[in-house]
């Protein structure tokens, strides 16, 4: 079957490779110039990448990392030490680490907290044990329960102090979904916390050896180019139009500097594109039934991303940064963590600002000013005195909507990727899938999609190997 795609994004990509595994012939489209949605790269005047986001991998990912050893390329991730490091802005210049030691799950995790003296006491440690039983008993049923509270609530309920949630989960909120314990829902921590524990290698962290556009995405793209399928860059998608049972007859192409719109018909059609876009294709005769009612309870959150670039060297760390700032996420000198962007002498900080709604339409010099201003707190030592590390240059990438906003109860509003619509999919890290908004997410809803599509092309006989989920 011809099946075209509007997004090429990790969800459209990896759907187009998992349908030509199947014997089907995808057409994605991109409306950009670029593939990667908000895996997306660009090289600036001086031939340095910067990036949509800071992109870490986790060894529990196991969709990406199948996908990536199904292309060849799983060499490409840089494995780093298995820790987690958290700044300490109480002492500037240090950091606290869980270091997890090569042991088996659960008991490497447990022994990973038990050593960390810095961050949390043994009240506390054992408190956070307590409240994390059910579940682990329980398990996944209790996590989607617990989608009605946030994770601070869930942690009151618990009894787990204040303590252990501002030293700890504040940062780990804001890494996995860009706000804070407030509003995010408790199962989007329980789902990744279930998953750290239950795998040994679940929370070690790897970084791609180059930009995510070249080393990721486009391998995808030669994969099922290769084999039939087919990209269209600059391709935006203008309407979904119908035929009269309400089906897809046709995708409609925007055309681009004074060209006619294009029609693109296929045999399938999917929406790759992200929530926010896709509320706003949402062609008419759709917007009463249930499932696309659905998405009216989603919105992408604000995301910003900085890249600073100093005139010398002043970390020595090889791995991601948890920051514990009211300002900053994650970071990491991506001079040394990874390997297309290193450099010897002189750092270059990739950094994640969040929550970012109050600061995405700020200008690019008040976020460079405050995000400067609060690395002088956390290395006085390089960036403040006589001899201070001077900024070289600066990029910052603004994302308005990025992946869905996990707040308590989205989810219920999480549409499944099949539709109502016979000859409609969807796909994308918003899609009802047991992985968070990321790009773990994306990929596994792009290969959902791409089996859903293939049982009803074949009238629901068994999936082919290949295209079975990994879960």
């Amino acid at each position: 079957m011809r099946v075209a795609i509007a997004g090429g994004g990790l969800a459209g990509l990896t759907c187009a490779k998992y349908l030509v595994d199947a014997g089907h012939t995808p057409i994605v489209l991109e409306s950009r110039d670029v593939l990667g949605g908000l895996v997306a790269a660009w090289k600036d005047e001086e031939g340095d990448w910067y990036e949509t986001g800071l992109h870490a991998f986790f060894g529990a990912y196991p969709n990406m990392l199948q996908l990536m050893k199904e292309l060849g390329i799983e060499d490409r991730l840089q494995w780093k030490q298995h820790t987690l490091i958290f700044n300490q802005p109480e002492k500037p210049g240090t950091y606290s680490r869980f270091d997890v030691p090569d042991i088996p799950a659960p008991f490497n995790v447990i022994a990973s907290i038990v050593n960390n003296n810095d961050m949390l006491t043994w009240e506390q440690k054992i408190r956070f044990a307590i409240g994390l039983l059910p579940a682990i008993v329980r398990g996944q049923k209790y996590v989607e329960d617990m989608d009605k509270y946030s994770f601070s609530e869930w942690l009151q309920r618990q009894g787990v102090g204040e303590r252990v949630s501002s030293d700890v989960f504040i940062a780990a909120c804001k890494a996995l979904t860009f706000i804070n314990p407030e509003e995010v829902s408790s199962t989007i921590l329980l789902t990744a916390l279930n998953r750290f524990l239950q795998e040994r290698y679940g929370s070690k962290i790897a970084f791609l050896d180059g930009s995510p556009t070249e080393r990721l995405c486009q391998p995808i793209v030669d994969y099922f180019t290769e084999r039939g399928g087919e990209v269209r860059m600059n391709a935006p998608l203008k309407q979904i139009v119908l035929n009269e049972d309400g089906t897809v007859k046709h995708f409609l192409i925007r055309g681009l500097e004074g060209a006619a719109d294009e029609i693109l018909t296929a045999d399938i059609y999917v929406s790759a594109m992200s929530v926010d876009v896709m509320k706003v294709l949402t062609p008419e005769p759709w917007k009463q039934m249930d499932l696309f009612k659905k998405l009216e309870g989603l919105e992408g959150v604000p995301v910003i991303n900085l890249h600073l670039w100093f005139d010398r060297k002043f970390t020595d760390i090889d791995q991601l940064l948890f920051s514990r700032s009211d300002l900053l996420s994650v970071y990491a000198d991506m001079s040394i963590t990874c390997k297309a962007y290193e450099d010897p002498d002189r750092s270059m900080l990739e950094l994640v600002l969040a929550p970012a709604k109050d600061w995405i339409d700020k200008s690019d010099e008040e976020i460079i000013a405050a995000t400067m201003k609060e690395l002088e707190r956390l290395f006085p030592q390089h960036l403040c005195g006589e001899n201070p590390v001077k900024l070289r240059k600066s990029k910052v990438v603004k994302t308005p909507r990025s992946v869905y906003t996990a707040s308590p109860g989205r989810q219920a509003y999480r549409p499944t990727q099949e539709t109502p619509i016979a000859n409609f999919f969807l796909a994308g890290s918003y899609t009802l899938q047991r992985y968070l908004g990321s790009m773990e997410g994306a990929v596994l809803s792009g290969k959902m999609a791409a089996e859903a599509i293939s049982r009803q092309s074949i009238g629901s006989v068994s999936t082919p190997k290949d295209l079975q989920t990994v879960a």
